[in-house]
């Protein structure tokens, strides 16, 4: 097996630095690998101590951290490392209860995924995370890309593989306020009140015939997916 650290080491500098942290060697090792391979600069540890080290040395643009490890737990290392530092966190954790989300979330952590996870999803949020934290980003791009799909956001064209994608009025509206939010949640209240029937149920079945158009497996959406409890959220390329 090849050694993540030094394949990511060829990636060119300007590639975002990722520390990577969880006791799991399995998991850090194909963690590692395939973010490598999907244009990352990975650091690996195997704790909080090891990950401070890295950080006395190095400058990270996002850090993947695990909740449970041995010593001092992720949670404590992120609230730590959220007084001092402006990099973002994504927690991994193994633990589904809404209340160890919420003390992620209330740490002061970017984004919270559940074990096990879908490695394109975590891609996905990583980017997200980046495009957020980049000040030269912008929410007005033209196009989005959602794997083969394009959407034109001035047009309101959808696109697979160069191929128009008929949208209705309405789903085309739901489209460009994600596109001008993605990565971000979207609640079921504002969505509702930018259409015409104002009604939080009509906003669900739209969605859900916008997934149909946009996802491989409209059940188990990657891109358009349900915030609990906030409403939804646009993940893009």
């Amino acid at each position: 097996m090849s050694n993540p650290r030094c394949a990511s080491e060829a990636l060119h500098d300007n590639a975002p630095h990722i520390l990577l942290v969880d006791d799991d060697q399995k998991i850090r090792d194909l963690l590692a690998r395939y973010l490598t391979e999907n244009g990352f600069r990975v650091t690996p540890a195997q704790d909080a101590a090891n990950a401070r080290a890295a950080l006395r040395g190095l400058d990270f643009d996002i850090i993947l951290l695990d909740v449970m490890m041995p010593g001092e737990s992720g949670l404590d290392l992120a609230r730590d490392l959220k007084k001092t530092r402006p990099v973002p966190i994504c927690m991994l954790t193994a633990r589904c209860e809404p209340e160890h989300r919420i003390e992620g979330l209330e740490a002061g952590v970017d984004d919270y995924m559940q074990k096990p996870f879908e490695p394109r999803e975590l891609l996905l949020r990583l980017k997200n995370i980046l495009r957020r934290s980049d000040p030269s980003s912008t929410g007005s791009r033209e196009e989005i890309r959602m794997g083969p799909f394009t959407f034109h956001v001035g047009r309101g064209e959808l696109k697979r593989d160069d191929v128009s994608v008929k949208l209705t009025e309405r789903e085309r509206e739901l489209l460009r306020l994600f596109a001008q939010r993605r990565g971000l949640p979207v609640q079921r209240h504002e969505l509702a009140s930018e259409g015409e029937t104002g009604s939080e149920r009509a906003v669900d079945v739209q969605i859900n015939r916008l997934r149909r158009k946009i996802e491989s497996d409209p059940a188990n959406p990657v891109y358009l997916q349900t915030v609990r409890g906030k409403g939804y959220i646009l993940y893009t390329d």
